[in-house]
């Protein structure tokens, strides 16, 4: 799928103003959840399905269109499944996904609707269970897209405490180990949100560790923070340019017949040169998105 995917964000299924309100969004994320699942309670799901397949079916271009539905296996997911799938679906995000088989049930659930495999398939690792079958559930179907990181869940999962510490250090082989099962299988990975609206330092931090770990993008519950997603995932000026020189010392190089080349005293050989071009890549589309925008 050639489009950004930084910032995703959730979107309660059973609040109109908040489902209009995405397509408003001065910045808008580049994934919305339209949530079925633990932002909607119980006796309002069956409202959300329909405020849901509406919006799927009028909305215009934008954010990728995904549906969280409920966890395989429960009547809630078989009913979400018959709700939404309807014209402008693109994505269903699969919650609580505890293994492969979870993943194919619900690819074989899409294929009715879309046998072509155009909507894909986010699974939501929210276990200790799940994260050490997170590899195969990430090769689980062509389908899936992105695996991500339900952090509360998880916590909860553990026993660990209410509020996070710091950078959320006890999280930390959770979130590598999931970007690690991403990369293996050539999908997105996708951070859980900060759950702290009043405490921007903290966001930051959070997003900059998520970078630095792999991930792909981050998802909020808030578009307060959408901006600061987006930019902490966009290459930075310093960051192309010398992906810039990269690119251009190797290439003569190369040329030369060498197989590596020093660039402001780092030696530089053909794996860091792809990850130069996959930034430069990157910040391509981000460009090209930016100039379709009216």
């Amino acid at each position: 799928m050639e489009r950004p995917l930084r910032s995703w964000m959730f979107v309660p299924g059973n609040r109109q103003r908040f489902l209009d309100k995405v397509y408003e969004l001065e910045s808008p994320p580049d994934a919305v959840f339209f949530d079925l699942e633990d932002g909607v309670v119980p006796e309002e799901k069956p409202a959300a399905r329909e405020l849901v397949a509406e919006v799927l079916r009028r909305c215009a271009p934008g954010p990728l269109r995904t549906v969280r539905v409920n966890a395989v296996g429960t009547d809630w997911f078989r009913e979400d499944m018959e709700a939404i799938l309807v014209p402008g679906l693109e994505c269903i995000c699969v919650s609580k996904v505890e293994s492969a088989r979870d993943v194919q049930t619900a690819a074989a659930a899409l294929e009715r609707f879309d046998p072509g495999g155009a909507v894909r398939i986010v699974a939501a690792i929210e276990s200790a269970a799940s994260l050490l079958r997170a590899p195969e559930i990430a090769a689980a179907h062509p389908r899936v897209l992105a695996i991500m990181f339900g952090a509360e869940d998880y916590a909860l999962d553990l026993g660990l405490g209410t509020k996070r510490e710091a950078e959320a250090s006890e999280l930390i082989y959770a979130r590598s180990a999931l970007v690690v099962a991403a990369a293996a299988a050539r999908v997105v990975s996708v951070d859980g949100v900060f759950p702290d609206l009043e405490d921007p330092e903290g966001l930051l931090a959070d997003i900059l560790q998520a970078r630095r770990l792999g991930f792909g993008g981050k998802s909020t519950f808030n578009p307060r923070q959408i901006d600061l997603i987006n930019e902490q995932f966009s290459p930075t000026l310093d960051e192309l340019e010398y992906a810039r020189r990269v690119a251009d010392a190797f290439n003569e190089a190369t040329s030369r017949g060498d197989a590596s080349v020093a660039v402001g005293g780092q030696l530089v050989d053909r794996p860091i040169v792809l990850r130069a071009q996959r930034l430069l890549e990157l910040a391509d589309k981000l460009s090209s998105r930016a100039g379709r925008r009216p």
